[in-house]
């Protein structure tokens, strides 16, 4: 996409001497690239998330953040986020903020802990426990697709790349055995899950109008789409990211191939911000056309991201006019494959996704 001579560069870090500057090979991913990334000081954020649909109709997400990233000047301020949905639709967790004496993380392999909380794993098998607002989780991540990067994984914005974006899904999709327990009531499931892992050293809302990213898998398919639009500062820069695999084997995760598709919009009326009511993503490698398309039945979360910032910042981003929103939504993906124009194959299952909005609403 075009720029204009104001504007500076936003790219997907991909070139040669991008893994040598950042010490990675081109698919082969180390178990130190989920360890610590930051030191969590003042400039930078990080965080690593899971989320899962579970086999009883629950749906739970749980994120270890070094500090809340919309506040990263601070040094570091751990907090763990855990939402959990249950089968009956009653929404249960939050957020909590922890002390920093009680933060540890290795720098060789995902290795985090905020005092009795345990987010850990070897890019195959993770175990994730967290307490929040009354509500504990208990959880095995196993891998079934093998972890992941697009690229070198790093977003570069800036004349010089100096600023960046880092993200580094570890388990694509993986089974998962979890135990929750709210208001003295345990359950004890299994389901499909996910993890990533995220980090930088610029607030996101400087570099970045607004994401979707969305995951999910149907009959032998596993899939991981977003589509990144930059902030005006960098020309409003679009940056498709596309991973596809089948039985566990990555078939397609070329960028280049992918389009966009934002249909049946609407205002959501607790954030204001513009939604797609379905989200498709179409891959097209010379005969064969695969198409990716999320449609919303339902909101898990809406929510303006001043509701999350506490004391005098609070205030300052109001007067500053940043209403910044999150929104979580769960329905129906359908992969389909094609062969010119013959449908070949088709899959629909359950899914999870969001749209990340940082920026003003546009026209």
């Amino acid at each position: 996409m075009s720029r204009s001579s104001n504007t500076a560069p936003a790219r997907m870090s991909g070139a040669p001497e991008d893994y040598s500057t950042l010490g990675i090979e081109p698919h082969a991913i180390k178990p130190w690239e989920d360890a610590l990334r930051t030191d969590g000081s003042a400039g930078t954020y990080e965080w690593w998330y899971f989320d899962a649909h579970l086999d009883d109709g629950a749906k739970l997400v749980v994120v270890f953040f070094t500090k809340e990233f919309t506040d990263i000047d601070r040094p570091l301020a751990p907090a763990i986020r855990l939402e959990l949905t249950l089968p009956d639709g009653t929404q249960e967790g939050g957020l909590v903020r922890l002390d920093p004496a009680t933060f540890s993380a290795s720098t060789d392999a995902c290795d985090i802990r905020i005092g009795d909380n345990v987010f850990a794993g070897d890019l195959h098998a993770y175990t994730i426990r967290a307490r929040v607002e009354g509500v504990s989780v208990d959880v095995t991540l196993t891998g079934q697709v093998p972890p992941w990067r697009p690229e070198t994984g790093h977003v570069l914005f800036g004349e010089q790349g100096e600023q960046y974006f880092a993200w580094l899904p570890s388990v694509p999709q993986g089974r998962v055995e979890a135990t929750y327990s709210v208001k003295g009531r345990t359950s004890t499931t299994t389901g499909i899950g996910y993890h990533d892992h995220n980090w930088g050293n610029t607030p996101m809302l400087k570099l970045m109008h607004h994401w979707y990213w969305a995951r999910g898998a149907a009959g032998p398919y596993s899939v991981i789409a977003s589509y990144i639009t930059a902030e005006k500062a960098y020309g409003y820069t679009e940056l498709p990211i596309f991973m596809l695999a089948r039985d566990g084997q990555l078939i397609a995760d070329d960028a280049d191939k992918v389009t966009f598709e934002e249909l049946g919009s609407y205002t959501d009326t607790e954030t204001g911000k513009p939604v797609g009511n379905v989200t498709r993503y179409t891959y097209a490698d010379g005969d064969e056309r695969y198409v990716v398309t999320w449609t919303r039945h339902t909101d898990l979360t809406a929510s303006k991201m001043t509701d999350e910032i506490k004391g005098p910042k609070k205030v300052a981003a109001r007067l500053a006019g940043f209403d910044g929103a999150y929104l979580r939504f769960a329905g129906e993906l359908r992969i389909e494959r094609y062969r010119g124009e013959e449908l070949v194959e088709s899959h629909t299952d359950e899914a999870l996704w969001e749209l990340m909005y940082f920026g003003k609403a546009r026209a």
